[in-house]
């Protein structure tokens, strides 16, 4: 079979596409057909080897983590899922099974023809017969952490809340879910990327510079800044607001230097907040809009990763095998 492999730390140059052995499911796992594939910020920090000094990754390491595609296999004591089943979700790469939770989904790699998963897992679901492959793709993780933050923040109709990092993966399908909430959100944009974002559902807009932001707001979420650098953005809270994060270090109360606002770090790693399928319920039902920026096909997966790199895509990349 076709995948996306590298052989070593690296840009996106070092990536190319190679015949490998199909992956076969073995007890507990199932094997996909894969029909779409998404870039995942987690895809290039493995890359570059950002994670080097604590995860010795084995090459070739077939890239990809995020994938809807057709159960093809079933292995020994698998149950809930048959040959010919539509499913989505993620897998991590198999190195990763440590830091993948008590119930871990893991797998072989997403940017190929075949991959192979661990069943028992929070984080697969049946895709929806209405959501086409490439935007289930598009919003595994993605639709996983947004749907996370949303609940973490307890975003409620009529609040009006910012969404910091509003044109990424997460941000755009934040965006949608809170609007679908009946949630007023404020999203940092570009001009460019305005009417994207107000398809979703933004009402208003703003630039990058927290001295410019909002004030009073309900709750923001922030899927950007580093944990740390978030003292003078708390300053836009009303006072009982939330400030919700996403991103490393992880947010603590002392450091921001509001007493009378909540401090709230999302990494739902044990799917204590959502599963794939509350995802897959949200998709269903229209409360979470997948954006997809561009796609390419496996043989241009490379280009792909660049894309991601250069960041100048609103949306998720999707590679469709």
């Amino acid at each position: 079979m076709k995948a996306l492999l590298t052989r070593e730390y690296g840009t996106p140059d070092v990536l190319s596409v190679a015949e490998i052995d199909r992956p076969e499911a073995g007890p507990g796992q199932l094997q996909i057909k894969v029909k779409a594939a998404s870039v995942n910020p987690a895809d290039m920090r493995l890359l570059t080897g950002e994670l080097s000094a604590f995860l010795d990754l084995p090459f070739p390491h077939v890239m990809g983590n995020d994938f809807a595609g057709t159960v093809t296999a079933v292995g020994e004591g698998v149950s809930g899922y048959a040959v010919g089943d539509e499913i989505f979700g993620y897998a991590s790469p198999r190195v990763m099974r440590p830091m993948a939770g008590s119930r871990p989904s893991v797998g072989t790699g997403s940017m190929a023809e075949y991959m192979v998963i661990e069943a028992d897992t929070p984080v697969i679901a049946r895709r929806p017969a209405s959501v086409e492959p490439a935007k289930a793709a598009a919003v595994a993780t993605t639709g996983l952490t947004a749907l996370a933050a949303a609940r973490a923040g307890r975003a409620a109709p009529g609040e009006r809340v910012l969404v910091i990092g509003a044109s990424g993966g997460v941000g755009t399908a934040l965006v949608s879910h809170l609007a679908s909430l009946g949630v007023e959100v404020v999203a940092t944009a570009k001009p460019e990327d305005q009417s994207t974002l107000a398809a979703l559902g933004a009402k208003q807009f703003t630039g990058y510079d927290a001295a410019g932001y909002p004030v009073d707001l309900d709750a923001i979420f922030n899927l950007a800044l580093p944990g740390h650098e978030l003292s003078d953005v708390a300053g836009h809270l009303r006072s009982g607001g939330r400030l919700v994060s996403i991103t490393m270090p992880p947010l603590q109360s002392d450091m921001i230097s509001r007493e009378d606002v909540e401090a709230v770090f999302v990494a739902d790693t044990e799917g204590q907040l959502t599963t794939m399928a509350d995802v897959a319920s949200v998709l269903e039902d229209g409360k979470l809009t997948p954006e997809i920026g561009a796609t390419f096909s496996l043989e241009d997966a490379a280009a792909a990763y660049a894309a991601y790199a250069g960041k100048g895509t609103v949306g998720k990349i999707v590679v469709l095998p």
